[in-house]
């Protein structure tokens, strides 16, 4: 059986440990990122909905970063919504400013009703970048 590679964006692991999840799991070469949310420094949640967004995006790109990827290797991505309908637009300004230009990841978009206080979460699967190994 093939061990977890647990991958830890620097500064984050005590909030992981708390609630016994790992940022990301290394599997070969892909990377399986968890649900991200815009929490601020002590856990909480951002109360702005686009800041929010924001960070959320920023805590996904520094796992991505801990593991040796970035934004252009994400294969799939997977949002959580509290209310897609009024969410949508915002959603869309940050995404577009991360993302890049095509060819875009597969998307998947779903409505939920609860977030543990957050109104987006995100997750992501990467391809990690061979680097000369």
């Amino acid at each position: 059986m093939t061990r977890r590679d647990a991958i830890f964006p620097p500064g984050r692991r005590a909030l992981y440990d708390r609630h016994r999840y790992s940022a990301a799991i290394r599997s070969g070469d892909l990377l399986f990122v968890s649900g991200q949310v815009g929490s601020r420094e002590d856990g909480s949640p951002e109360p702005d909905f686009a800041a929010q967004v924001g960070l959320a995006f920023e805590r996904l790109n520094a796992v991505l970063a801990a593991a040796g990827c970035s934004f252009d290797d994400v294969v799939d991505v997977t949002t959580f919504h509290t209310d897609p309908e009024r969410q949508f637009e915002a959603v869309m300004a940050v995404r577009d400013t991360v993302i890049g230009a095509p060819p875009y990841p597969n998307w998947t978009a779903v409505g939920v009703t609860w977030l543990a206080g957050f109104d987006f979460e995100i997750k992501a699967i990467a391809r990690i970048p061979d680097r000369g190994r």
